[in-house]
């Protein structure tokens, strides 16, 4: 609550002292900045009155929130937990290899209701401050057990919306697991079912004409070039991480793939 007198004094609406306590004259700027800013005036700092006050990610940090949620992204899996007391694990979908989802220690930093689309019936974005990374929805619930998203956490409508009303923001979000990068290929590579997806990606998007057999052979490496030359990419004939993410990306723009 501190952050909350801090952030309404920057702004003009509070004038008290900054006492950490939810008192009168507290509620009574929040008000003040709900009715200004086109909210409910109820005086209540929730998700929505959160984000439009604009407090950072840190100082979330000082909430007591009894929930965590810890995400496993080799079994799929999203577990709440009250302390150590785990109270219900749900089936998720995870990011793929070329986009993974980020291992580490966050927290919700803003809630959404009802979001749409792609993200499903409630968003929750974390800290992650090299991207719009969150816990969300989903209008493809078949996806959900797999590892198909672009970075995000998916749940069925119905499990995030549990989830929803019972975490605060502030509830620490423990992502656990490791980041596929993919195997170098080139040519004369030993043989793999890698080199066989590659070459149905080459040959979706126009590259490739040759069998799908996952023999990284000289018709594959030309494919390959052909491709980095479009891209801007250096013309190689060897796939890492540049020519991986490039091909991800001009096989999700053609199959029209731009799901969270």
């Amino acid at each position: 609550m501190r952050n909350v007198q801090e952030r309404l004094k920057e702004l003009g609406y509070y004038n008290g002292d900054i006492t950490s306590i939810y008192d009168k004259e507290t509620a009574e700027a929040v008000r003040n900045f709900q009715l200004a800013n086109g909210l409910i005036g109820d005086g209540i700092v929730g998700p929505i009155t959160w984000n439009a006050i604009g407090l950072s990610a840190e100082s979330l940090e000082y909430f007591d929130t009894q929930y965590n949620i810890t995400v496993d992204l080799s079994k799929r899996e999203l577990i709440l937990k009250e302390g150590e007391q785990i109270l219900k694990t749900y089936p998720v979908a995870v990011g793929k290899p070329s986009t993974p989802t980020p291992v580490g220690n966050w927290r919700i930093i803003q809630k959404t209701v009802n979001p749409g689309g792609a993200f499903g019936a409630r968003w929750m974005r974390l800290n992650i401050s090299w991207g719009g990374y969150g816990i969300h929805g989903t209008n493809d619930p078949e996806s959900i057990g797999k590892a198909v998203s672009h970075g995000c956490v998916r749940m069925y409508n119905e499990d995030v919306i549990e989830l929803y009303d019972i975490v605060p923001l502030g509830t620490e979000v423990n992502i656990l697991g490791s980041v596929f990068t993919g195997r170098i290929l080139y040519l004369g590579v030993e043989n793999g079912s890698d080199i066989a997806q590659l070459q149905e990606i080459l040959r979706r998007i126009g590259y490739y004409n040759g069998s799908i057999d996952g023999i990284y052979g000289e018709g594959t490496r030309n494919a390959v070039m052909d491709f980095q030359r479009d891209y801007g990419l250096i013309a190689d004939g060897v796939v890492g991480v540049n020519t991986y993410d490039a091909l991800e990306k001009a096989n999700d723009t053609l199959l029209n793939d731009m799901q969270p």
